[in-house]
């Protein structure tokens, strides 16, 4: 999988959560060990279910993981469906690419919650213990890695977007309609998809018993480098030059104006860079140096990176309220013009509203995410 909550917390039934070392086949005190079975570093295509999992690290984090994916499934996911329902407003009444690259954007980061946090991590880890068939898992596979992807490559739309507004604007008025950015969005999509597709092979590196095939190394490194090395590149170039752009205008005497939209661009390719920087490097650790299955410290390293990076498919609604008075307004239309239950249908009856109250509220042209 793309990388697990705690190993042992998926690899367990939830009856045997908190039973310590026992649990997880090492020596107690007053208690014979018990040697698992180890298993190769590949898997028969034959086989229904995975085999038995060999001698592993011991989880340190216990059921926190659980609970933190909980939490960020529970809250992450009706704030990110409240912020495609404003940025489809938005997107339908300004006709900007910016707009339509968040929305994709937004909509990428919902499909990873419910296919890596909930499938992944809740469902298949920690209620079904990992006793699923192996064409379920490598199926999976496909689909968490394809919305890693898209979420990511989308981003780098955005940041192309940003740079040919900034540095080429006439060009950008000319290729920036929103046809053409639906084709952009749907051809990244469609990439993403057909990325995913050997990762049909990937090996949980919870599983990583041996040292490591051809295969298992070129798709980690296949991993980490469309997910964080090339598109950081990217950012890292654009973004300087954007920098540079608004210092030279400083520096001959116009006064450099940061829009919203440029605003909000470094703020979320900085929070990518910084909360997937530990995963890529736990991942690289673990394939040369240390594995996960042998150290518990690498163990607990991996189980506190996935945390974090998963932490990124919460935090741009926070950026956009906080950049953007635009969108605050339209998210504040959205949650007031949702029909409330309790209120009663005898008040609704006989109020009398104003006619003028009903239009909506007016956003000025000039206003820009």
């Amino acid at each position: 999988m793309l990388g697990g909550g705690c190993g042992d917390l998926r690899e367990e039934p939830l009856a045997t959560w908190g039973s310590g070392p026992r649990s997880m086949g090492l020596e107690t005190a007053g208690q014979p060990s018990v040697t698992l079975l180890p298993t190769p570093n590949s898997s028969g295509l034959g086989e229904e279910f995975e085999g038995p999992w060999p001698e592993r690290s011991p989880c340190v984090a216990g059921i926190i993981p659980v609970i933190y994916y909980s939490v960020l499934l529970g809250l992450g996911l009706p704030v990110n469906l409240l912020t495609t329902v404003a940025l489809a407003r938005l997107a339908t009444r300004t006709r900007k690419p910016s707009y339509y690259y968040l929305l994709a954007l937004t909509a990428s980061d919902i499909v990873t919650q419910v296919v890596i946090v909930f499938v992944g991590f809740l469902l298949q880890g920690a209620v079904l213990a990992r006793r699923v068939p192996q064409a379920v898992v490598r199926t999976a596979n496909i689909l968490e890695f394809a919305a890693n992807h898209a979420s990511v490559w989308i981003a780098v739309l955005l940041t192309a977007d940003r740079y040919k507004a900034l540095c080429h604007p006439l060009h950008h008025r000319v290729t920036s309609s929103p046809g053409q950015t639906r084709q952009a969005i749907g051809a990244v999509l469609s990439a993403a998809l057909l990325t995913g597709i050997p990762f049909y092979w990937w090996l949980d590196v919870w599983r990583d018993a041996d040292l490591p095939s051809v295969l298992d190394e070129v798709l980690k490194w296949a991993h980490c480098l469309l997910v964080y090395f090339i598109p950081c590149g990217i950012f890292l170039v654009t973004n300087s030059v954007i920098i540079f752009r608004l210092r030279r205008r400083g520096w001959s005497g116009l006064r450099p104006r940061v829009g919203k939209s440029t605003a909000i661009l470094l703020g979320v390719t900085s929070l990518f860079t910084l909360l997937w920087a530990p995963r890529t490097f736990v991942m690289l650790y673990h394939l040369y140096v240390a594995p996960v299955h042998r150290d518990w410290r690498v163990h607990l390293a991996l189980d506190v990176a996935n945390m974090v990076a998963m932490l990124n498919t919460v935090v741009n609604f926070g950026l956009y309220c906080f950049f953007s008075k635009t969108f605050r307004a339209t998210v504040h239309q959205v949650i007031h013009s949702v029909p409330l239950p309790c209120t009663p249908r005898s008040r609704l009856k006989g109020a009398v509203v104003d006619p003028v109250l009903l239009k909506p509220l007016g956003l000025s042209r000039r206003a820009e995410l």
